[in-house]
């Protein structure tokens, strides 16, 4: 299975006994809209839902923080998703968050994990079928292991030796519009570049091809081929970029989890306004 499928191989594949389909759809707050409550609603045949915000270490500050091994694994059985399945991940989300639930589910042991190109927005521009209501149950195993691949403030403060790309928009990452949330700061790290997610996409929600996601790293100043950082306004987007360079073959790279919301809130830190 490929890491990026077609709605065309899902359609065909789909109710085969070792693929699992999940939404992992999540909105920024301001937007009004529920995720849950959209997937209950309408969504891909046995499709299950995987709650970024629920499925975190609530205990810290920042939003939706990757939780332990443990508790993923344990989350994931609950959902019905085996670490050993075949497991096409969507949304329907303008923030495009199949690729935070890419890279959990990746980040803790699963190895067949793949995102729906164009994702539910695709899906039923092509009339192909939806249900509604709860995934019935199933049973899953998750023995969930945790992959060397996220950094955290302190390392950053530390000094890190790769480049750090941030996945925001640029009025964002150049403070002349203010952070959603209150009490972060406007701006950026010093030395960060930046790479909009959304211009990953197209406007149907594909992904561009890949010469052009190699013109828009290098547009913005940093190789997909070698490793770098990717953070964004809360650790969801710059999962995008992550994908993007995994679909290029390179898997070196690094997520700051914490993103702005956490470097942002903290006064101490280090920030810088206007363009990088």
């Amino acid at each position: 299975m490929d890491s990026l499928v077609s709605t065309d191989w899902l359609a065909k594949h789909l109710g085969e006994p070792d693929l699992v389909v999940v939404d992992s759809s999540w909105h920024m707050p301001a937007s009004g809209r529920k995720a849950r409550e959209e997937y209950v609603a309408a969504h891909i045949p046995g499709a299950r839902f995987l709650d970024i915000d629920e499925v975190s270490d609530t205990s810290h500050p920042a939003p939706h923080m990757l939780p332990s091994a443990a508790e993923f694994g344990a989350a994931m059985e609950r959902l019905g998703v085996s670490r050993s399945d075949r497991i096409v991940v969507y949304d329907n989300s303008p923030t495009r968050t199949a690729a935070r639930g890419w890279f959990m589910l990746r980040h803790f042991g699963a190895e067949l994990v793949a995102i729906l190109n164009g994702g539910f927005q695709r899906w039923t521009a092509e009339r192909l079928p939806v249900e509604s209501g709860e995934a019935p149950p199933r049973n899953a195993t998750f023995k969930a292991i945790e992959r060397d691949e996220v950094v955290d403030k302190q390392q950053l403060l530390g000094g890190i030796a790769i480049p750090w790309l941030d996945a925001r928009g640029k009025p964002r990452f150049e403070g002349t519009e203010s952070d959603p949330r209150p009490g972060v700061a406007p701006g950026h790290a010093p030395g960060a570049r930046n790479l909009p997610f959304g211009t990953l996409y197209r406007e149907d929600g594909t992904f561009r091809s890949p010469d052009e996601v190699r013109q828009l790293f290098a547009e913005a100043g940093v190789d997909p081929m070698r490793p770098f950082v990717a953070s964004c306004g809360s650790g969801v987007t710059a999962n995008s970029l992550i994908f993007a360079a995994h679909l290029l073959g390179n898997d070196d790279t690094r997520l700051y989890d914490g993103s702005w919301s956490e470097w942002g809130a903290d006064p101490a830190t280090p920030k810088v306004l206007g363009p990088a």
